[in-house]
Parts: C-alpha cells; structure tokens; sequence
C-alpha cells in the first residue's frame, strides 16, 4: 500500500545550505518574505501571491490567455516572455497546490505538491522538508518573474564552437585508438578461445596453429556479425579484461552486483572497441554518451526487480483492448497507439538485439524475465508461421493503417531468410488491401499501406550485420512493393553519439541508401548526449553520411533511469537555443519532400540542402517523449515541484497528428521527474561542463510539440477513404 508524504508537517530544521539559498531569496524578494510572516496561515499566503501574480496578468491578457488554455499551440507559445513563462508557472503551482501524486521514483509513495506551504514555514521559522534543489529553483523562478533573469541566447558561432567540442568516429585520430581497441580484444579472445573460455564450432582455430595465423582469422572473423553475436561479453570480469582492466573497483562491484541481480550483459567486441580506455586528451570524456549505455548506473541495479512498465498500451490480454483501445490479432507481436501506424515484433531472433542498452525501454521486460539473450532459442518454430497469417489478415481489413514498423527488439537481426518471409507477407498483404480496394466506392475504401520501416540498432552496435545479401533483399522489396503502391521505405536507427559513426557504420548505412531505403535517426536524450553541442553535432554527423534525424526522445521510465535523465527542460532549451541553427527555411521544405524518391542519392541532397540553405545540418527532428498513455508529445507543463526539487510535468497530447478515438477520455498524464535541474547541473559539471552556459535552463517550464518536417508526412490518398474504424474496440 502506498503511503502520502506531507512534505510540510515537519518541524525538522532546513538545511545549511537551505539556508543560504533562502536568505538570497528573501534579498530579492522582501515583500514575499513580509507576505509569509503576515499572513495568517497557508491559504493566506498563498492568496498574496495570486493577487501578485494576477495584477501582472491584468496588464497581459494574452498571457493570460494562454494560461487559461484560450490560446494553445506552437505559434502562441513563441509569443510569450520570459517574465510570462513565469506568471504562468506561479498560477499553475497555486492551482496545483495541495494535489497528491503517486511517485514511480518512489516506488510509488505518494508526494503533495505544495512549493508555498513549504515556502512560507521556511521563510518564518526555517522548519519543513524543503530541499536545497527546492529553494534553488524557486529563487530561479521569482528571478525570472521578476525580470531579473533574462536568458541570454548563445550566438549561432557559440553553438557550432561547442559542436566542435565533439569528434565523431570518423576523425582519422579517433580511428586510430579504434584500431589500437580491437588489436587488444583480439589478443584477448585469442587467449580465451586457447584455454576454452570461449567456443564455437564456427569460429575455430585450426590443429596447431601459430599465433600470426590466429590473428588473420580474428581479423576475418571480425568482418562477421555471427562472430561478434557468438563472442559477445556476458559477464562484468571479461567485459573489464576486454577494456584492459581499465573499470575501476567501485564500478566493478557494482557491475558484480548487476549481475546477481539477473540483469543481463550483452555487449559485441565491435561495439566494445568504440570505447576508450588510454585515450589522448582530446578524446577523454567524449564517449560518455556511449560509454553509459554498457556501464549499468547504481539506480538500475539498486531498481531491478521493482521497475514498472512506462507504456500502458503494450499491457495486452486476449481479445480485450489495449489502452489505446485497439484490439490486436496476438498478445506480444503488435503494438499499437496510433491509427495509422502499427509495430510488429516477430518470433524470430528479431526478439533480441546485438547489445543491451542500459537504459532500455524494455527493461520491465528483462526484470519479468521475458526478454533475455538466449539466442539459440529464438529461432522461429511452426507457430510463428500461423501468427504471421494472423496479423496480416489483422492489417490486410483495418481501415486505417499505413505504416507498419517491423522492430522488435531489432529488426535486423532477424535473419535473411525471416526478413524475406515477413516482407512477402507484407507484399502479400499490401497487394490484397489494393486490390479489394478497387472493388470498393470512394467514402468506403481502407487506407492502403503506404510506409515499411525496420527498427534496428545495428548499424550502430554491428554494422557488419548490412551485408550485400540483406541489401538485395532491401533492394528487391523496394522495387517490388513500389510497384504496388508502397511509397516510404524507412530504417529507423538509433545513434547515440557521433562517436558511433564509424567506417563501418558509414559502409552499412551506405549499402541501405544505395537499396533505395531513407534511413532516420532516434537520438535518446540521455544526460551526457545532452551537453551543450553534443546533438547539434551528431545530427551534423549523421547528415554527413546521409540520416535523417527523426526524433529526440527524452529519457523514460523512473528511478531505474534516473542517472541518465536529463530534464524535459534540457530538452526544451536545446531545441529553442541550439538546434534552430539548423531550422530548414520556408523556401526550401518543399524540396526536402522528394529527397526519399531517390534515397541513393541522400548525401548528395542532404549536403546540397545545407548549402544553399546555409545550415549546418537538417533539424528534421522533433523533441519528444513518449508518455505513459497513448503516444509522443513534448506539450507540457511544469504544474508543480516536490520537496527535493524535481518538477512535476502535466502534459497533453501532440495536437499536430491523429490519434486513438480513446484519446478524449484519457485526458492529461502528470509525471514526476526523476531528478531536479540543480542535481542535472551538478552531473554536468562532474562530466566538465561550464553550468553557466546552461543558466537559462531554469526558465523553461513549457513545451509544445513542434511540427512535423514535411519528409515524414504521408502521402495523400487520391479517393475518400471511409469513416469506419475497424480493429478497435475502446
């Protein structure tokens, strides 16, 4: 049973270092401090403040419009101030305060949002739970309300020098210390494959071969991703030898008790050798965004066994809806939010990945055991054929669907042979939606499916998995399907840093284009890939070889992530103050439109865009989180803070796309995030970050979905497609 923690009944005395944000506080806000001590209790004070707030908003009726929801959407919130972002937190905190939440950080515990009760008993006796992180975002917030805390917007040369900060994987120094990586994982697996450690009838050395010998086949070997899958790290001891010894104890301990925990390691010497370890200075701390993807943070061991699922919608039960509404043909091969789009994750290796993220989406799932990397047992069986049936006869009569995302896991590491079967199928099934078509009236005709997409990390973690014979396939299907009315041929890839863009990663992604199919990138905001510069460069990075950013996702989940978060407000600042650098203009986002018709020829259309545009890179990406309900959206906001300083986010629906019918009932989704913006600081400043450059953080505390980059948009249907809604039942 959940418990509710009033944050102010105590009489426990803040802290010192309270204290003194306090006193600075009351420097700069005297008539607040006057407002606490006379008035008579909690209500009053709060009164006092709304009467503050309001007397501004009098002289801002459109500010006050907009905090009334009277004026919504992406255009009214660029019109707002800096001074009105704060108006209109203030009258959400006192419409808010008092509001109980349940706190998944917390395991569920029950917070009170109440920053003026805590205010107040703090500013008259210095007693109450308040936090430092607490005081320190209040005093921000009465700065700005104040105008006393103007952001001050980095110059377009003060971005792009930031982006400089960060090499990619192509940088002819980065690749030598790769090429120094791999030398010392081959002679280690050399010596594990001698004494037995390690074996595969596959990957043998030969009776009495000598120590030349077994470095030619390693180097052979190496060009395979079955190799990499067969010889990947399981446990912490080979994952420190692999990096030379080089994780220090504490860490060790704490990947030794990762490991009894039950969480899996899984990480593939390719992706191993993207690590540093005796890095030259100008390397040092700049594979952090991936370094934290291997090394599994406190939270997520001392969390594991108690994380709870993020999306309801994936909590499927036969033939009941999920909480999108949709009723869906099996209950682990489809998921579904939205109308148009529906995910499919096979029974085949497409189950697995070639690596484990640490702060993995499916995490839920590895706790409840469901997931793991036992790939000899995902081979498809006799009942994935008669499920395949299932869903395309599913997708073949919904009325609504154009976009199917085949994913898993990862699609990629399906083998060719159920990469071919499951895109027949969809051929198959693609041909009979068109023809039946044929049969019916305008007004009664289905959507026809218009979009495929594979989800896959491997050209990130094991580009050597895009060989010639998987690009035939890619290229086959292409000219197939386009033939029969399929337009959008997507792999969606998720690059975290442009220290993965490496030759091999550019020669993967260079056989995708060259089969025809437009590659995007879904960059996960994690604290160390939000620095100041980090994304500019890799969305910089990653047109240079020819991806598409596609989205930025901030971190999900709760306490198990935490290390990782970076707050939606990072999120929020870098899109408004960093990548309008590279904001396509008007006259040129018809032209973009064209660019996956010829996907071979993406870098060419990419650079000459950027060119004439006079850009740095395409910012086709939108900031987004995906919500605990139905959906994405970085609409949002901040309605609320608990005692220790994180914000409490009430966010709506992206407005700008079409949703679940369900979607009117669900209303809001308040979340709680898992660390404040004082404690993010201080991880950035541990990372070596100047947090002055990050000053204006404080101040933003709204959000609205941007628009959709024209590249992403369906294609128009040339009749009138019916009203009805099949498959749901919400």
């Amino acid at each position: 049973m959940s418990s509710t923690v009033n944050h102010t009944s105590s009489n426990t005395r803040i802290s010192a270092k309270a204290v003194e944000i306090l006193d600075q506080f009351a420097r700069d806000n005297h008539d607040v401090q006057k407002m606490a001590i006379e008035a008579a209790d909690d209500k009053a004070f709060s009164g006092k403040i709304r009467d503050m707030v309001m007397e501004y908003m009098d002289a801002h009726p459109q500010t006050y419009a907009f905090y009334r929801f009277e004026a919504e959407g992406r255009e009214a919130m660029e019109q707002l101030s800096w001074q009105d972002y704060a108006a209109i937190r203030l009258l959400d905190y006192l419409d808010h305060e008092g509001e109980s939440y349940e706190d998944l950080n917390l395991r569920g515990e029950k917070v009170v949002n109440q920053p003026f009760v805590m205010l107040r008993r703090a500013l008259t006796d210095g007693t109450g739970e308040g936090m430092a992180d607490f005081f320190m975002d209040m005093l921000h917030l009465f700065r700005q309300f104040r105008g006393k805390a103007a952001p001050k917007l980095p110059s377009k040369n003060q971005v792009l020098q930031w982006m400089t900060e960060y090499p990619d994987g192509l940088d002819p120094e980065i690749i030598k210390i790769r090429k120094k990586n791999k030398a010392r994982i081959i002679r280690v697996l050399i010596d594990k494959i001698d004494n037995k450690q390690m074996i595969s009838t596959r990957f043998s050395f030969p009776e009495g071969a000598g120590p030349q010998e077994k470095e030619e086949l390693l180097e052979q070997w190496w060009e395979s991703h079955l190799f990499h899958l067969k010889f990947a790290v399981r446990d912490p001891d080979t994952l420190n030898e692999m990096l030379g010894n080089s994780l220090g104890s504490e860490t060790m301990s704490l990947l030794q008790k990762a490991k009894k925990q039950g969480i899996p390691f899984f990480v593939n010497p390719y992706y191993l050798s993207l690590l540093n370890v005796d890095a030259p200075e100008f390397a040092l701390g700049k594979d952090l965004a991936i370094r934290y993807y291997i090394i599994y943070s406190k939270e997520l061991v001392d969390e594991f066994g108690h994380i709870v699922a993020w999306e309801k919608e994936d909590k499927v039960e036969p033939g009941k809806p999920n909480a999108a509404g949709w009723i869906l043909p099996t209950s682990h091969n489809v998921h579904r939010r939205y109308p148009e789009v529906a995910i499919m994750i096979p029974d085949t290796m497409g189950r697995a990945c070639a690596g484990l993220c640490a702060s993995c989406q499916r995490m839920y799932d590895f706790q409840r055991g469901n997931l793991n990397f036992d790939l000899d047992k995902l081979q498809p069986d006799k009942t994935w054929d008669e499920k395949l049936r299932m869903i395309m006869k599913y997708w073949e009569e919904d009325s609504m669907l154009r976009d199917i995302l085949i994913t898993g896991g990862d699609a990629l590491m399906s083998s060719d042979k159920s990469i071919e079967k499951i895109l027949d199928a969809v051929y198959e099934m693609a041909f009979k939606k068109r023809q039946k078509n044929k049969t019916l009236p305008d007004g009664m005709k289905h959507a026809e499916i218009l979009r495929i997409r594979l989800g896959t990390r491997l050209p990130v973690y094991l580009p050597q998995r895009i060989n010639e014979n998987l690009t035939r396939i890619l290229m086959d299907f292409k000219a197939r399907a386009s033939k029969i009315g399929i337009k959008q041929f997507v792999v969606q890839t998720h690059f975290q840093s442009p220290m993965e863009i490496t030759p091999e990663a550019k020669k993967g992604i260079d056989r995708l284009t060259s089969a025809g199919w437009t590659v995007t990138n879904q960059l996960v905001f994690t604290s160390p890939a939000s620095r100041r510069g980090h994304t500019n460069k890799l969305r910089q990075s990653l047109n240079d070889i020819g991806i598409l950013p596609y989205y930025t996702f901030s971190v999900k989940g709760y306490r198990e992530n935490s290390f990782k978060f970076a707050t939606n407000a990072r999120a929020v600042q870098e899109q408004m103050e960093e990548k309008v650098i590279g904001e396509i203009p008007q006259e040129h986002r018809r032209a973009i439109r064209t660019f996956p018709e010829k996907a071979e020829n993406m870098v060419d259309n990419i650079n000459s865009l950027r060119q004439k545009a006079d850009i740095p890179f395409l910012a086709t990406d939108r900031n987004v989180i995906n919500l605990p309900g139905v959906g994405k959206s970085m609409t949002y906001r901040v309605i609320g803070i608990t005692n220790d300083g994180r914000r409490i986010l009430e966010f709506d629906h992206d407005h700008t796309r079409s949703h679940s019918p369900v979607i009117d009932k669900l209303g809001k989704f308040k979340i709680i995030e898992s660390k404040s913006v004082a404690k993010y600081l201080e991880q950035l400043e541990w990372m070596g970050e100047n947090t002055k450059d990050y000053e204006s953080i404080w101040g933003y505390s709204i959000g609205e979905t941007e628009p959709r980059t024209s590249i992403y948009e369906y294609p128009e249907f040339d009749y009138e497609l019916t009203k009805e809604i099949t498959n749901y039942g919400g």
